[in-house]
């Protein structure tokens, strides 16, 4: 899936517009994410005023281009079939490669079923898909939030089953502000560094 450079921006920056106050909105944005130890927007500010923002969205496009960011589930299930154990394998390689960063892993599911019951599922789905990186070597404090998207944003619209609604993504959402390199400022150096040379293949977890 092609995602586009302002989408991953945007994604990263996830600062709710303020002084919004037209009721016909809807819902302020962001009122259901369980953002961690830190709102969204102050993790936007940090990475803007630290000069951080233009690298974390370099790396999430590497991301998004080197390594499978989605895995899909069986209707109404939570378990990693074969297929999205080789994917998060590869994933964790990749994470493993940069200690630096940090990740979100946001779970979905398809239209079937009530809002409430989907947006359990997506977050049981997103904490399946952190257990596993965990299991297979990323710290957890580096992801730092696990969000439930629930039946909010299907790939199909469609109010049937659909396997590629079921789903999880993981996404770079900035850097482990305790690492030494990022108190630094060594951005350049995380964004460059050429690991692939050096870096052994993944092994099945």
């Amino acid at each position: 899936m092609q995602i586009s450079r302002r989408t991953l921006m945007l994604g990263l920056a996830a600062a709710p517009l303020a002084g919004c106050a037209d009721a016909y909105l809807g819902p302020e944005v962001g009122i259901g994410l369980d953002e961690g130890n830190f709102g969204n927007p102050s993790a936007h500010n940090l990475l803007v005023q630290t000069g951080q923002l233009p690298f974390a969205v370099n790396l999430a496009e590497r991301f998004n281009a080197e390594v499978p960011t989605m895995v899909n589930f069986a209707f109404d299930s939570a378990r990693l079939d074969s297929a999205a154990r080789t994917t998060l394998t590869r994933q964790a390689h990749w994470i493993n490669q940069f200690p630096e960063v940090t990740f979100r892993v946001f779970g979905h599911t398809d239209l079937v079923g009530s809002a409430r019951y989907n947006q359990a599922l997506g977050m049981r789905r997103a904490r399946t898909v952190v257990s596993y990186l965990v299991r297979a070597g990323v710290s957890r404090s580096r992801l730092e939030a696990v969000v439930s998207q629930g039946q909010t944003q299907p790939l199909i619209q469609t109010t049937n089953r659909e396997r590629q609604n079921r789903r999880t993504v993981t996404e770079v959402s900035g850097f482990l502000q305790s690492h030494p390199m990022i108190l630094n400022g060594q951005y350049a150096m995380i964004i460059h560094r050429d690991y692939i040379a050096s870096a052994e293949p993944p092994r099945p977890f």
